[in-house]
């Protein structure tokens, strides 16, 4: 089993180098082969620099969009190219390139990978969880937002629908890819992860969630989080999904 790491990456050149140390400091001490896939979203800051001079240190790919598309197609093109490289076997990893995710906690998401999980969702709204530096209103949108998810589409073990910091059996990624030819994202902004997840549910994915640690004290930069495009988004994947369903 190998292990994919995606990070859509805008700007980051102050998140990734000790975001690829801790990953190398993590992985490899538990004899875990993985490899790294950048996807550099038209950053215009030194990313693109950063990645390739740590790529001569650790298996890293990166792969560059000559303008910025933003979240939405930056994830849809990393999960993709992972899914087109794994083996069916194998474990995609998505999380932030900000360095508030922490890679430790890809082992227990794993643990569950091997229990017959094929979803496990870094959550929020977990006994365990701790969220730290996150400013009130993102709390308050995103606890909003579960409560809304929760109450129209009622999934098991899911209370985060909207963390990005994710791990996928590589073989559930590879039929999703195939059923929307690579097309399985239409939100434009940070919404996009619950559009993947209610695929997901679609497929009869199973589901279990892991307690995340947030260290958005720890985040360089600034948010790139829209907040009134990002409600309005929301909304919308609630009322179109629930004509559809």
């Amino acid at each position: 089993m190998k292990i994919w790491i995606v990070l859509p990456a805008y700007n980051e050149e102050l998140a990734l180098p000790p975001l690829f140390e801790a990953i190398h400091s993590c992985l490899p001490q538990s004899n875990l082969e993985y490899e790294v896939i950048v996807v550099n979203d038209g950053s215009t800051d030194n990313t693109e620099e950063v990645t390739k001079n740590y790529s001569s240190k650790q298996p890293i790919l990166l792969v560059n969009q000559p303008q910025n598309c933003g979240l939405a197609k930056t994830i849809q093109l990393g999960l993709t190219e992972a899914s087109s490289r794994a083996n069916k076997d194998d474990v995609i990893v998505a999380m932030d390139a900000d360095f508030t995710h922490p890679p430790q906690l890809i082992l227990p998401m794993l643990d569950y990978i091997e229990e017959g999980y094929d979803v496990v969702i870094a959550s929020r709204y977990v006994p365990g969880s701790r969220v730290l530096g996150v400013p009130f209103y993102r709390k308050v949108l995103s606890g909003t937002a579960s409560w809304l998810f929760r109450l129209c589409f009622p999934t098991p073990n899911v209370r985060d629908f909207t963390c990005g910091y994710r791990a996928y059996r590589a073989s559930v990624l590879q039929t999703l890819v195939k059923d929307y030819n690579g097309e399985f994202v239409s939100q434009q902004g940070f919404s996009c992860m619950v559009e993947i997840l209610l695929h997901l549910r679609k497929q009869k994915a199973k589901m279990q969630e892991v307690p995340l640690d947030l260290r958005y004290d720890r985040k360089p930069g600034a948010s790139k989080l829209k907040i009134f495009k990002t409600i309005f988004e929301t909304l919308e994947i609630i009322w179109r999904n629930l004509k559809n369903r």
